[in-house]
């Protein structure tokens, strides 16, 4: 799994490279709330679980009303009293751009996601409990996003824009023969800018 991570990762930055030559590149930042929630039944959720997420990309299609581009993102998240976790993704997604500035928004993804207990874990071996070095559990996850988005330069095609997404996703598998899946939601607001 650490191979092919890697080699993804490495295409990633290869196809980056390239296309800097060509067009400035993008950068998002984002803050976010996690939840295990049902996606699109509740919108914030307490008490609120932190992370943080990083991105760039590039555009497959740019045109007076849309942006259709590719994203690539590393992130955090602290889920207090049960996991912290770390995940790559990339995500197909689309802007549909209004005249006074704002930006309807929707992403598709796919992922990778570690994650380790935040609690002391314990096996038992002969007859008592030992403690357990928490080696980390490896999950598939999917997601779907809407949002808005507000550009500062309206006709700037590279200009900042300040966004809020809403994130549903999936991880699998979660706990087999059990619960195979676990559903979450991020309320992620974050802002993109242009490395030129």
């Amino acid at each position: 799994m650490k191979k092919h991570l890697l080699f993804g990762l490495s295409l990633c930055l290869f196809t980056l490279t390239t296309e800097a030559q060509k067009h400035p590149i993008p950068i998002t930042i984002s803050a976010f709330n996690e939840a295990t929630a049902i996606p699109f039944t509740k919108i914030l959720s307490t008490p609120a679980h932190p992370g943080v997420q990083l991105g760039t990309g590039f555009f497959y299609r740019q045109a007076k009303k849309t942006n259709q581009f590719q994203a690539f993102n590393i992130g955090y998240i602290f889920h207090r009293k049960l996991y912290h976790g770390f995940f790559v993704n990339t995500e197909f997604g689309y802007d549909y751009k209004l005249n006074f500035g704002m930006n309807l928004k929707g992403a598709i993804g796919l992922g990778y996601l570690i994650t380790f207990n935040t609690q002391k874990e314990y096996q038992f071996q002969n007859g008592s409990y030992i403690s357990k070095k928490d080696k980390g559990n490896s999950r598939i996850m999917a997601s779907i996003s809407t949002g808005l988005g507000y550009r500062l330069q309206k006709k700037n095609q590279y200009s900042p824009e300040i966004f809020v997404m809403y994130q549903g996703w999936a991880e699998y598998p979660y706990s087999p023969g059990f619960i195979p899946v676990m559903a979450h939601t991020n309320l992620h607001l974050g802002t993109k800018f242009f490395i030129h």
